[in-house]
């Protein structure tokens, strides 16, 4: 392992000193970068709509910060670092427009940093073309704009091992320690589980070469963003073994579950697979997908990152989301990138332009496929998105308005468009009773959901019925 990691390091000393000596300042060795990080912005603004609605998730997370919402039901697997990322501008506006626009920009700032920590270990055309593979990926793209924590996870994590490798014995040292500290905090504060899982390499790495700073910064990193997880775990779940509990159970069950399949079909464009029951995407996408773990192989220490961060969504849940794996995807993009750069300086003489040609395909193909499936998914989901707000107007015209309370079907997205508390008396979400839902509905309006082929609860059923978008609402009587 330390002559992996060691040999890495030796590939992009001299091509960092050459670009180095060769530029008047730090312009030439940041600029690519940051043009990277500017066209990553500019394609969510261009691609993914700034009115496209909150979902499910994001709903969460943002209400638990805005004054213009009640706060859903926060589950136990969920973490709060999302919620503090956003409540910047979530704690003062309702526009969604405007949050998206600055998610946007702030993740075009994060994949620019996160890209900069590799600075001294790869030459800045490799690191450009690693951060450009990376922000194209459709789910990337998808993802930036919205408030949801996979995505900060990536770049935590790509941040973390760029300054692992600059903190080994024969770097800069301990000014990069801080930066795998903050790392490491910023994957914890978002997804605690994820953080652990993708920093595991870096953990053996560390205590087998026994550098301690390095551990203790790990660590640190990790028990500094994770805090505030586990505190509440023993504030309101009775402890962190019942929370991590309670989590695998809203999970379906951490166990041994073969999901490369269901995160193969999601790669189609399915925000959740769950069930994961549908057909594959079409063969070009699979195969797209495939030719690009092929290369992984290339550097050591990212890949085998990218492995333990997968393991618990390929292996250890029952269902798929393509943003589960951006932790993965980020950090394959350096061996990736590596690989290619690898490609394109093997041709010589008269084989140069047949290589040129290929490296070109290969990178056409790449925006081809990762563009095609962007622009359905993001239609398709603003859409679908769309509904919520238009059952939510309905509720509205029936006098369903804040203070008020929904029950049933996405009773949590479309209570937050209705501007309504939500309520469950059952699974995942549940958080109060049939009892309390009937008194509350003495009170304020209540209204119950019942989804497509469903049937609404036993106290709901002599509340008067409406339809609206193919669902069933009742609404309580007054008072």
């Amino acid at each position: 392992m330390a002559d992996g990691a060691d040999a890495l390091l030796a590939g992009g000393r001299g091509g960092t000193a050459t670009a180095t000596s060769a530029t008047p300042g730090r312009l030439r060795a940041t600029g690519p970068l940051a043009a990277v990080a500017a066209g990553f912005v500019l394609a969510q603004l261009l691609f993914v709509p700034l009115s496209m609605g909150l979902g499910w998730d994001e709903t969460v997370y943002v209400s638990q910060v805005t004054t213009h919402h009640p706060a859903a039901f926060f589950s136990a697997p969920r973490a709060r670092g999302v919620s503090l990322l956003v409540a910047p501008v979530a704690s003062w506006s309702a526009s969604t427009e405007l949050l998206r626009l600055y998610l946007a920009v702030l993740s075009g700032l994060g994949l620019y940093v996160a890209l900069r920590t590799w600075r001294d270990l790869l030459p800045t055309r490799v690191l450009a073309m690693a951060g450009a593979f990376f922000a194209t990926l459709w789910v990337t793209l998808f993802y930036g704009p919205q408030a949801m924590p996979n995505y900060w996870v990536a770049i935590g994590a790509l941040t973390c091992v760029g300054c692992f490798l600059n903190a080994l014995p024969g770097r800069t040292g301990r000014r990069a320690l801080w930066g795998v500290a903050a790392g490491a905090a910023l994957m914890a504060l978002m997804r605690p589980t994820d953080a652990v899982w993708a920093a595991l390499p870096l953990l053996v790495l560390a205590a087998v070469r026994r550098h301690r700073p390095l551990l203790l910064a790990l660590a640190g990193g990790l028990a500094a963003g994770g805090a505030e997880w586990v505190i509440e775990a023993y504030a309101w779940y009775g402890g962190l073994g019942e929370r991590l509990s309670r989590a695998s159970e809203i999970q379906g069950g951490l166990g041994l579950h073969l999901a490369v399949a269901d995160q193969m079909r999601s790669l189609g464009g399915r925000g959740l697979c769950r069930p994961c029951t549908g057909p594959m995407p079409h063969p070009v996408v699979t195969l797209w997908w495939l030719a690009r773990a092929r290369r992984a192989a290339a550097t050591v220490l990212p890949f085998a990152c990218a492995v333990t961060a997968a393991v618990p969504y390929l292996f250890l849940i029952g269902y798929a989301a393509p943003r589960f794996l951006l932790p993965a995807y980020a950090l394959l993009a350096v061996p990736v990138a590596v690989a290619l750069g690898r490609l394109a300086g093997a041709g010589r003489g008269r084989w140069r332009p047949a290589v040129a040609t290929l490296v070109a395909l290969v990178l056409a193909g790449h925006l081809a496929v990762q563009f095609a499936v962007l622009a359905g998914t993001a239609g398709r989901t603003t859409d679908s998105r769309r509904d919520w707000a238009r059952v939510a107007a309905e509720l509205h015209r029936l006098g369903v308005r804040p203070p008020c309370l929904l029950t049933g079907h996405e009773s949590i997205p479309i209570g937050y468009y209705t501007g309504c508390s939500s309520g469950s008396t059952g699974g995942n979400n549940e958080n109060t009773t049939a009892a309390e839902i009937v008194a509350t509905a003495r009170r304020i309006p209540v209204a119950d959901v019942t989804g497509p082929g469903g049937t609404p609860p036993r106290f709901a059923r002599d509340w008067k019925p409406y339809r609206v978008t193919g669902l069933e609402i009742r609404v309580a009587p007054a008072g």
